[in-house]
Protein backbone atom coordinates (compact mmCIF):
# COMPACT_ATOMS: atom_id res chain seq x y z
CA UNK A 1 0.00 0.00 0.00
CA UNK A 2 2.80 2.54 0.81
CA UNK A 3 4.68 1.42 -2.53
CA UNK A 4 1.44 2.10 -4.05
CA UNK A 5 1.20 5.83 -2.55
CA UNK A 6 4.60 6.73 -3.21
CA UNK A 7 4.30 5.40 -6.82
CA UNK A 8 0.41 7.37 -7.34
CA UNK A 9 2.62 10.56 -5.61
CA UNK A 10 5.68 10.55 -8.56
CA UNK A 11 2.88 9.87 -10.91
CA UNK A 12 1.01 12.89 -9.44
CA UNK A 13 3.85 15.39 -9.03
CA UNK A 14 4.94 14.66 -12.89
CA UNK A 15 1.88 15.16 -14.60
CA UNK A 16 2.52 18.78 -12.50
CA UNK A 17 5.64 19.05 -14.03
CA UNK A 18 4.56 18.31 -17.17
CA UNK A 19 1.48 20.39 -16.49
CA UNK A 20 3.26 23.37 -16.02
CA UNK A 21 5.74 23.18 -18.62
CA UNK A 22 3.07 22.73 -20.74
CA UNK A 23 1.28 25.65 -19.60
CA UNK A 24 4.14 28.02 -19.32
CA UNK A 25 5.03 28.61 -22.96
CA UNK A 26 1.38 28.96 -23.72
CA UNK A 27 0.88 32.10 -20.96
CA UNK A 28 3.21 34.31 -22.03
CA UNK A 29 0.83 36.12 -24.35
CA UNK A 30 0.37 39.27 -21.41
CA UNK A 31 4.16 39.41 -20.34
CA UNK A 32 5.93 38.76 -23.40
CA UNK A 33 4.11 38.17 -27.30
CA UNK A 34 1.83 41.28 -26.71
CA UNK A 35 3.77 44.02 -25.24
CA UNK A 36 7.42 42.63 -27.94
CA UNK A 37 5.17 42.95 -30.98
CA UNK A 38 2.47 46.05 -29.98
CA UNK A 39 6.06 47.92 -29.43
CA UNK A 40 7.96 46.35 -32.67
CA UNK A 41 4.54 47.52 -34.63
CA UNK A 42 4.81 50.67 -33.64
CA UNK A 43 9.04 51.34 -34.03
CA UNK A 44 8.31 49.69 -37.57
CA UNK A 45 5.28 52.01 -38.49
CA UNK A 46 7.44 54.71 -37.70
CA UNK A 47 10.76 53.67 -39.00
CA UNK A 48 12.44 53.68 -35.72
CA UNK A 49 14.97 51.27 -36.87
CA UNK A 50 17.59 50.96 -34.44
CA UNK A 51 15.47 50.82 -31.47
CA UNK A 52 13.31 48.07 -32.83
CA UNK A 53 16.57 46.16 -33.42
CA UNK A 54 17.16 46.96 -29.80
CA UNK A 55 14.24 46.46 -28.75
CA UNK A 56 14.39 42.49 -30.13
CA UNK A 57 17.72 42.09 -28.68
CA UNK A 58 16.41 43.03 -25.21
CA UNK A 59 13.10 40.63 -25.66
CA UNK A 60 15.48 37.37 -27.45
CA UNK A 61 17.84 37.96 -23.54
CA UNK A 62 14.81 37.66 -22.06
CA UNK A 63 13.37 35.04 -23.56
CA UNK A 64 16.57 33.16 -23.19
CA UNK A 65 16.52 33.91 -19.27
CA UNK A 66 12.86 32.76 -19.35
CA UNK A 67 13.58 29.45 -21.41
CA UNK A 68 10.93 30.79 -23.89
CA UNK A 69 12.35 29.43 -26.62
CA UNK A 70 9.21 30.59 -28.82
CA UNK A 71 10.11 34.09 -27.52
CA UNK A 72 13.28 33.60 -29.42
CA UNK A 73 11.47 32.70 -32.14
CA UNK A 74 9.33 35.70 -32.48
CA UNK A 75 12.22 38.41 -32.34
CA UNK A 76 13.94 36.40 -35.16
CA UNK A 77 10.48 37.37 -37.21
CA UNK A 78 10.78 41.07 -36.62
CA UNK A 79 13.83 41.19 -37.59
CA UNK A 80 13.60 39.63 -40.59
CA UNK A 81 10.69 41.19 -41.49
CA UNK A 82 12.70 44.56 -41.32
CA UNK A 83 14.99 43.15 -43.12
CA UNK A 84 12.37 41.94 -45.53
CA UNK A 85 11.24 45.39 -46.42
CA UNK A 86 14.40 46.92 -46.42
CA UNK A 87 15.60 44.90 -49.32
CA UNK A 88 18.12 43.25 -47.54
CA UNK A 89 16.89 39.44 -48.38
CA UNK A 90 19.54 36.99 -48.02
CA UNK A 91 19.66 37.92 -44.31
CA UNK A 92 15.85 37.95 -44.32
CA UNK A 93 16.47 34.53 -45.14
CA UNK A 94 18.75 33.30 -42.70
CA UNK A 95 16.32 35.26 -39.69
CA UNK A 96 13.71 33.91 -41.34
CA UNK A 97 14.92 30.06 -40.84
CA UNK A 98 16.14 30.45 -37.49
CA UNK A 99 12.99 31.60 -36.59
CA UNK A 100 12.21 28.25 -37.73
CA UNK A 101 13.92 26.45 -35.75
CA UNK A 102 12.49 28.34 -32.76
CA UNK A 103 9.11 27.84 -33.62
CA UNK A 104 9.02 24.69 -35.50
CA UNK A 105 7.68 22.39 -32.57
CA UNK A 106 5.89 24.88 -31.04
CA UNK A 107 1.74 23.98 -30.76
CA UNK A 108 0.60 27.66 -30.92
CA UNK A 109 -1.42 28.65 -33.41
CA UNK A 110 -0.69 32.30 -33.89
CA UNK A 111 3.05 31.82 -33.76
CA UNK A 112 2.58 29.69 -36.53
CA UNK A 113 0.37 32.43 -38.22
CA UNK A 114 3.27 34.69 -37.64
CA UNK A 115 5.74 32.49 -39.16
CA UNK A 116 4.26 31.97 -42.37
CA UNK A 117 2.72 35.54 -42.91
CA UNK A 118 6.59 36.47 -42.61
CA UNK A 119 7.72 34.17 -45.46
CA UNK A 120 4.68 35.13 -47.25
CA UNK A 121 5.94 38.59 -46.50
CA UNK A 122 9.51 37.98 -48.13
CA UNK A 123 8.51 36.12 -50.71
CA UNK A 124 5.95 38.85 -51.98
CA UNK A 125 9.16 41.21 -51.81
CA UNK A 126 10.61 38.85 -54.00
CA UNK A 127 8.04 38.76 -56.55
CA UNK A 128 7.49 35.41 -56.13
CA UNK A 129 3.70 35.82 -54.85
CA UNK A 130 2.64 31.74 -55.49
CA UNK A 131 4.71 31.04 -52.61
CA UNK A 132 3.43 33.90 -51.39
CA UNK A 133 -0.05 32.86 -51.31
CA UNK A 134 1.07 29.58 -50.54
CA UNK A 135 2.62 30.60 -46.43
CA UNK A 136 -0.19 33.17 -46.45
CA UNK A 137 -3.50 30.43 -47.01
CA UNK A 138 -1.13 28.40 -43.69
CA UNK A 139 -0.84 31.70 -41.78
CA UNK A 140 -4.41 32.47 -42.13
CA UNK A 141 -5.50 28.42 -41.22
CA UNK A 142 -3.37 28.70 -38.55
CA UNK A 143 -4.82 32.09 -37.09
CA UNK A 144 -8.32 30.30 -37.42
CA UNK A 145 -7.08 27.69 -35.43
CA UNK A 146 -5.58 30.26 -32.45
CA UNK A 147 -8.06 31.05 -29.43
CA UNK A 148 -9.63 34.30 -29.69
CA UNK A 149 -6.65 37.67 -28.03
CA UNK A 150 -5.93 40.79 -29.07
CA UNK A 151 -2.67 39.61 -30.94
CA UNK A 152 -5.10 37.44 -33.16
CA UNK A 153 -7.85 40.40 -33.76
CA UNK A 154 -4.47 42.75 -34.80
CA UNK A 155 -3.17 39.75 -37.18
CA UNK A 156 -6.44 38.40 -38.52
CA UNK A 157 -7.15 41.69 -41.13
CA UNK A 158 -3.16 42.22 -42.40
CA UNK A 159 -3.53 38.85 -43.29
CA UNK A 160 -6.66 39.00 -45.73
CA UNK A 161 -4.63 42.47 -47.05
CA UNK A 162 -1.72 41.04 -47.71
CA UNK A 163 -3.53 37.79 -49.49
CA UNK A 164 -5.48 40.66 -51.08
CA UNK A 165 -2.28 42.18 -52.58
CA UNK A 166 -0.74 38.94 -53.10
CA UNK A 167 -3.71 38.04 -55.70
CA UNK A 168 -4.11 41.28 -57.01
CA UNK A 169 -0.46 40.72 -58.34
CA UNK A 170 -1.32 37.51 -59.67
CA UNK A 171 -3.83 38.75 -61.55
CA UNK A 172 -6.78 36.92 -59.84
CA UNK A 173 -9.04 39.81 -59.03
CA UNK A 174 -12.00 38.03 -57.75
CA UNK A 175 -9.67 36.59 -55.06
CA UNK A 176 -8.33 39.67 -54.23
CA UNK A 177 -11.12 41.94 -53.71
CA UNK A 178 -12.91 39.29 -51.75
CA UNK A 179 -9.90 39.39 -48.95
CA UNK A 180 -9.23 43.23 -49.69
CA UNK A 181 -13.56 43.33 -48.35
CA UNK A 182 -12.57 40.75 -45.98
CA UNK A 183 -9.67 43.08 -43.82
CA UNK A 184 -11.19 46.03 -44.59
CA UNK A 185 -14.40 44.88 -42.82
CA UNK A 186 -12.39 43.69 -39.79
CA UNK A 187 -9.92 46.64 -39.30
CA UNK A 188 -12.10 49.90 -40.65
CA UNK A 189 -9.37 51.90 -40.47
CA UNK A 190 -7.67 54.39 -42.43
CA UNK A 191 -4.75 51.91 -43.84
CA UNK A 192 -7.60 49.28 -45.14
CA UNK A 193 -9.53 51.61 -46.49
CA UNK A 194 -6.32 52.86 -48.51
CA UNK A 195 -5.69 49.72 -49.57
CA UNK A 196 -9.24 49.55 -51.14
CA UNK A 197 -8.69 52.34 -53.26
CA UNK A 198 -4.96 50.61 -54.34
CA UNK A 199 -6.64 47.66 -55.39
CA UNK A 200 -9.44 49.93 -57.47
CA UNK A 201 -6.51 51.80 -58.59
CA UNK A 202 -4.76 48.68 -60.06
CA UNK A 203 -8.14 47.50 -61.88
CA UNK A 204 -8.59 51.32 -63.22
CA UNK A 205 -12.11 52.21 -61.89
CA UNK A 206 -11.33 55.54 -60.50
CA UNK A 207 -14.96 56.15 -59.00
CA UNK A 208 -14.41 53.40 -56.44
CA UNK A 209 -11.03 54.12 -55.77
CA UNK A 210 -11.57 58.07 -55.21
CA UNK A 211 -13.92 57.04 -52.92
CA UNK A 212 -12.01 55.06 -50.62
CA UNK A 213 -8.94 57.11 -50.87
CA UNK A 214 -10.73 60.04 -49.93
CA UNK A 215 -12.54 57.82 -46.88
CA UNK A 216 -8.97 57.17 -46.01
CA UNK A 217 -7.52 60.72 -46.02
CA UNK A 218 -10.13 62.03 -43.83
CA UNK A 219 -9.59 58.61 -41.49
CA UNK A 220 -6.09 59.58 -41.29
CA UNK A 221 -6.50 63.35 -40.59
CA UNK A 222 -9.40 62.52 -37.51
CA UNK A 223 -7.01 59.39 -36.18
CA UNK A 224 -3.74 58.66 -34.87
CA UNK A 225 -2.19 57.02 -37.63
CA UNK A 226 1.44 55.54 -38.09
CA UNK A 227 3.97 57.06 -40.20
CA UNK A 228 4.06 54.40 -43.01
CA UNK A 229 0.65 54.00 -43.28
CA UNK A 230 0.57 57.98 -43.45
CA UNK A 231 3.02 57.67 -46.49
CA UNK A 232 0.60 54.89 -48.32
CA UNK A 233 -2.37 56.83 -48.16
CA UNK A 234 -0.57 60.21 -49.37
CA UNK A 235 0.84 58.02 -52.19
CA UNK A 236 -2.40 56.75 -52.90
CA UNK A 237 -4.55 60.02 -52.76
CA UNK A 238 -1.92 61.64 -55.00
CA UNK A 239 -1.82 58.75 -57.16
CA UNK A 240 -5.62 59.18 -57.14
CA UNK A 241 -5.62 63.26 -57.91
CA UNK A 242 -2.78 62.91 -60.80
CA UNK A 243 -5.42 60.04 -62.68
CA UNK A 244 -8.49 62.38 -63.02
CA UNK A 245 -5.71 65.10 -63.50
CA UNK A 246 -5.93 67.17 -60.61
CA UNK A 247 -2.33 68.16 -60.83
CA UNK A 248 -2.17 70.60 -57.78
CA UNK A 249 -3.15 68.29 -55.01
CA UNK A 250 -1.43 65.29 -56.56
CA UNK A 251 1.95 67.25 -56.45
CA UNK A 252 0.90 68.37 -53.15
CA UNK A 253 0.13 64.56 -51.47
CA UNK A 254 2.88 62.98 -53.62
CA UNK A 255 5.42 65.75 -51.83
CA UNK A 256 3.68 64.23 -48.02
CA UNK A 257 4.60 60.74 -49.26
CA UNK A 258 8.12 61.59 -50.43
CA UNK A 259 8.94 63.16 -47.23
CA UNK A 260 7.49 60.39 -45.08
CA UNK A 261 9.14 58.07 -47.31
CA UNK A 262 12.48 59.40 -46.69
CA UNK A 263 11.91 59.58 -43.08
CA UNK A 264 10.94 55.80 -42.80
CA UNK A 265 13.50 54.73 -45.57
CA UNK A 266 16.09 53.01 -43.37
CA UNK A 267 12.95 50.37 -42.71
CA UNK A 268 10.88 51.00 -45.68
CA UNK A 269 12.95 51.84 -48.82
CA UNK A 270 11.12 50.11 -50.85
CA UNK A 271 7.82 52.24 -50.71
CA UNK A 272 10.20 55.34 -51.78
CA UNK A 273 10.86 54.04 -55.61
CA UNK A 274 6.81 53.89 -55.87
CA UNK A 275 6.61 57.92 -55.03
CA UNK A 276 9.96 58.57 -56.96
CA UNK A 277 7.67 57.18 -59.93
CA UNK A 278 4.33 58.83 -59.24
CA UNK A 279 6.05 62.38 -58.96
CA UNK A 280 7.75 61.19 -62.53
CA UNK A 281 4.51 60.55 -63.85
CA UNK A 282 2.89 63.23 -62.51
CA UNK A 283 5.68 66.48 -63.91
CA UNK A 284 5.58 64.39 -67.74
CA UNK A 285 1.69 65.12 -67.84
CA UNK A 286 2.17 68.70 -66.35
CA UNK A 287 5.27 68.88 -69.18
CA UNK A 288 8.17 69.81 -66.72
CA UNK A 289 10.31 67.48 -67.98
CA UNK A 290 13.50 68.75 -66.13
CA UNK A 291 11.82 67.83 -62.78
CA UNK A 292 10.51 64.52 -64.76
CA UNK A 293 13.52 63.74 -65.67
CA UNK A 294 15.25 63.97 -62.44
CA UNK A 295 12.43 61.61 -60.54
CA UNK A 296 12.42 58.68 -63.46
CA UNK A 297 15.96 58.56 -62.65
CA UNK A 298 15.86 58.48 -59.19
CA UNK A 299 13.18 55.50 -59.45
CA UNK A 300 15.27 53.75 -62.16
CA UNK A 301 18.57 53.85 -59.27
CA UNK A 302 16.20 53.09 -56.68
CA UNK A 303 14.37 49.95 -58.64
CA UNK A 304 17.87 48.87 -59.70
CA UNK A 305 19.15 48.33 -56.13
CA UNK A 306 16.20 46.34 -55.35
CA UNK A 307 15.84 44.08 -58.16
CA UNK A 308 20.02 43.36 -57.48
CA UNK A 309 19.06 42.35 -53.94
CA UNK A 310 15.94 40.17 -55.33
CA UNK A 311 17.88 38.46 -57.73
CA UNK A 312 20.67 37.43 -55.59
CA UNK A 313 18.25 36.24 -52.69
CA UNK A 314 16.98 34.10 -55.02
CA UNK A 315 20.07 32.87 -56.23
CA UNK A 316 20.75 32.19 -52.61
CA UNK A 317 17.90 30.49 -52.19
CA UNK A 318 18.44 28.21 -55.34
CA UNK A 319 21.92 27.32 -53.88
CA UNK A 320 20.69 26.45 -50.36
CA UNK A 321 18.54 23.95 -51.90
CA UNK A 322 21.30 22.20 -53.80
CA UNK A 323 23.51 22.52 -50.82
CA UNK A 324 20.65 20.66 -49.13
CA UNK A 325 20.13 18.13 -51.73
CA UNK A 326 23.68 16.75 -51.52
CA UNK A 327 23.76 16.58 -48.06
CA UNK A 328 20.71 14.16 -48.38
CA UNK A 329 22.54 12.48 -50.94
CA UNK A 330 25.66 11.43 -48.77
CA UNK A 331 23.22 10.11 -46.21
CA UNK A 332 21.05 8.10 -48.92
CA UNK A 333 23.68 7.27 -51.51
CA UNK A 334 21.22 4.60 -52.70
CA UNK A 335 18.90 7.78 -54.03
CA UNK A 336 21.33 9.70 -55.59
CA UNK A 337 20.08 9.57 -58.45
CA UNK A 338 17.13 10.79 -57.45
CA UNK A 339 18.53 13.77 -55.70
CA UNK A 340 20.58 14.76 -58.79
CA UNK A 341 17.51 14.56 -60.92
CA UNK A 342 15.30 17.11 -58.37
CA UNK A 343 18.56 19.22 -57.96
CA UNK A 344 18.76 19.30 -62.02
CA UNK A 345 15.01 20.61 -62.00
CA UNK A 346 15.09 22.96 -59.58
CA UNK A 347 18.02 24.60 -60.87
CA UNK A 348 16.63 24.58 -64.46
CA UNK A 349 13.36 25.96 -63.24
CA UNK A 350 14.99 28.59 -60.98
CA UNK A 351 17.29 29.32 -63.65
CA UNK A 352 14.64 29.70 -66.45
CA UNK A 353 12.89 32.05 -64.07
CA UNK A 354 15.75 34.40 -62.67
CA UNK A 355 16.48 34.50 -66.80
CA UNK A 356 12.92 35.29 -67.90
CA UNK A 357 12.84 38.32 -64.77
CA UNK A 358 15.91 39.18 -65.68
CA UNK A 359 14.95 39.02 -69.30
CA UNK A 360 11.51 41.74 -68.40
CA UNK A 361 13.37 43.32 -66.43
CA UNK A 362 16.30 44.23 -69.28
CA UNK A 363 13.17 45.18 -71.28
CA UNK A 364 11.76 47.26 -68.87
CA UNK A 365 14.59 48.80 -68.08
CA UNK A 366 15.80 49.48 -71.95
CA UNK A 367 11.83 51.13 -72.24
CA UNK A 368 12.61 53.54 -69.37
CA UNK A 369 16.17 54.04 -70.51
CA UNK A 370 14.75 55.23 -73.75
CA UNK A 371 12.12 57.51 -71.69
CA UNK A 372 14.77 58.89 -69.84
CA UNK A 373 16.51 59.64 -72.90
CA UNK A 374 13.85 61.73 -74.18
CA UNK A 375 13.15 63.52 -70.98
CA UNK A 376 16.73 64.65 -70.59
CA UNK A 377 17.39 65.55 -74.68
CA UNK A 378 13.84 67.57 -73.44
CA UNK A 379 15.16 69.38 -70.50
CA UNK A 380 18.62 70.46 -72.51
CA UNK A 381 16.12 71.77 -75.29
CA UNK A 382 14.43 73.46 -72.88
CA UNK A 383 17.77 75.36 -71.21
CA UNK A 384 19.54 75.48 -74.71
CA UNK A 385 16.08 77.75 -75.85
CA UNK A 386 16.06 79.71 -72.83
CA UNK A 387 19.69 80.52 -73.09
CA UNK A 388 19.67 81.22 -76.26
CA UNK A 389 16.52 83.66 -75.79
CA UNK A 390 18.72 85.61 -73.45
CA UNK A 391 21.68 86.01 -75.47
CA UNK A 392 19.37 87.44 -78.28
CA UNK A 393 17.90 89.79 -75.33
CA UNK A 394 21.35 90.65 -74.86
CA UNK A 395 20.23 89.99 -71.07
CA UNK A 396 23.13 90.38 -68.05
CA UNK A 397 22.33 86.85 -66.78
CA UNK A 398 23.16 84.94 -70.17
CA UNK A 399 26.41 84.31 -69.30
CA UNK A 400 25.42 82.58 -65.59
CA UNK A 401 22.88 80.51 -67.27
CA UNK A 402 25.15 79.86 -69.93
CA UNK A 403 27.53 78.14 -67.25
CA UNK A 404 24.24 75.80 -66.24
CA UNK A 405 24.00 74.32 -69.46
CA UNK A 406 27.90 73.93 -70.29
CA UNK A 407 29.60 74.04 -66.99
CA UNK A 408 32.85 73.04 -68.25
CA UNK A 409 33.28 75.17 -71.21
CA UNK A 410 33.95 78.29 -68.72
CA UNK A 411 36.41 76.63 -66.62
CA UNK A 412 38.21 74.85 -70.04
CA UNK A 413 38.62 78.23 -71.44
CA UNK A 414 40.21 79.60 -68.02
CA UNK A 415 42.58 76.63 -68.05
CA UNK A 416 43.92 77.91 -71.68
CA UNK A 417 43.93 81.35 -70.34
CA UNK A 418 43.05 82.73 -67.02
CA UNK A 419 43.28 86.37 -67.83
CA UNK A 420 40.30 86.27 -69.83
CA UNK A 421 37.57 88.76 -68.74
CA UNK A 422 33.71 88.18 -68.74
CA UNK A 423 33.34 90.09 -71.94
CA UNK A 424 35.14 87.78 -73.72
CA UNK A 425 33.82 84.23 -71.77
CA UNK A 426 30.62 85.76 -72.96
CA UNK A 427 31.93 86.55 -76.63
CA UNK A 428 33.21 82.66 -76.56
CA UNK A 429 29.94 81.64 -75.55
CA UNK A 430 28.02 83.18 -77.95
CA UNK A 431 30.16 81.58 -80.83
CA UNK A 432 29.40 78.20 -79.09
CA UNK A 433 26.06 78.69 -79.92
CA UNK A 434 26.54 79.48 -83.02
CA UNK A 435 26.07 82.90 -83.56
CA UNK A 436 27.25 84.84 -86.54
CA UNK A 437 28.86 87.87 -86.59
CA UNK A 438 25.98 89.08 -87.89
CA UNK A 439 23.68 87.90 -85.29
CA UNK A 440 25.70 88.96 -82.59
CA UNK A 441 26.39 92.68 -83.85
CA UNK A 442 22.80 92.88 -83.86
CA UNK A 443 22.38 91.40 -80.39
CA UNK A 444 24.71 93.81 -78.37
CA UNK A 445 24.15 96.62 -80.61
CA UNK A 446 27.78 97.35 -81.85
CA UNK A 447 29.29 97.20 -85.56
CA UNK A 448 29.73 94.33 -87.84
CA UNK A 449 33.86 95.17 -87.77
CA UNK A 450 34.42 95.52 -83.71
CA UNK A 451 32.85 91.70 -84.05
CA UNK A 452 36.15 90.84 -86.26
CA UNK A 453 37.67 92.48 -84.37
CA UNK A 454 36.89 90.50 -81.32
CA UNK A 455 37.76 87.51 -82.82
CA UNK A 456 41.12 87.94 -83.89
CA UNK A 457 41.97 89.34 -80.43
CA UNK A 458 40.36 85.94 -78.72
CA UNK A 459 42.15 83.91 -81.54
CA UNK A 460 45.61 85.23 -80.24
CA UNK A 461 44.30 84.62 -76.07
CA UNK A 462 43.61 80.98 -77.20
CA UNK A 463 46.35 80.52 -78.81
CA UNK A 464 43.77 79.51 -82.22
CA UNK A 465 45.90 78.76 -85.50
CA UNK A 466 45.36 81.12 -88.63
CA UNK A 467 44.07 78.15 -90.83
CA UNK A 468 41.88 77.15 -87.67
CA UNK A 469 38.15 77.76 -87.86
CA UNK A 470 37.30 79.66 -84.29
CA UNK A 471 34.00 77.58 -83.98
CA UNK A 472 35.42 74.27 -84.72
CA UNK A 473 37.45 75.29 -81.72
CA UNK A 474 35.35 76.04 -79.30
CA UNK A 475 33.32 73.22 -80.53
CA UNK A 476 35.91 70.41 -79.34
CA UNK A 477 36.43 72.48 -76.20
Amino acid sequence: MKKLIIRFTRIFILFIIISCSQTSNSNHEEDFDLPLITQNNEMNASGEFEALIQLNGEYFKKAGKMGYEEGKGLCFLNVANVNSTEGDYERAHTLLDKAGESLKKSENNFHKAKFYDSYAHYYSHLKQYDKAVIYSDSALYSLKKAPDSKLKKRLMPRIYINRGTYFAWKGQFGNSLKNFHKGNALEKSAYSNCMMAQYYLYTNKLDSAGIYALRAKDMMNINKTPDVERLWIYYTVGYYNNEINQYDEAEKMLKNALELSIKTRLTYSFHIKDVYKALADLYKKKKDSEKAYFYLNKYLEEDGRLAEARFAAINTTTDSFISDAKKESDKRENDLWIIGIVSLIIISVSGMSVWKNIQHLKHRKKSLKTETDTLKNRVYEKKLQEVTDLAKNNDSSFLMKFKELHPEFISRLLTINPDLENSELAFCALLKLHFTSKEIADYTFVQHKSIQQKKYRLRKKLNIEGDQDIYEFLDTI
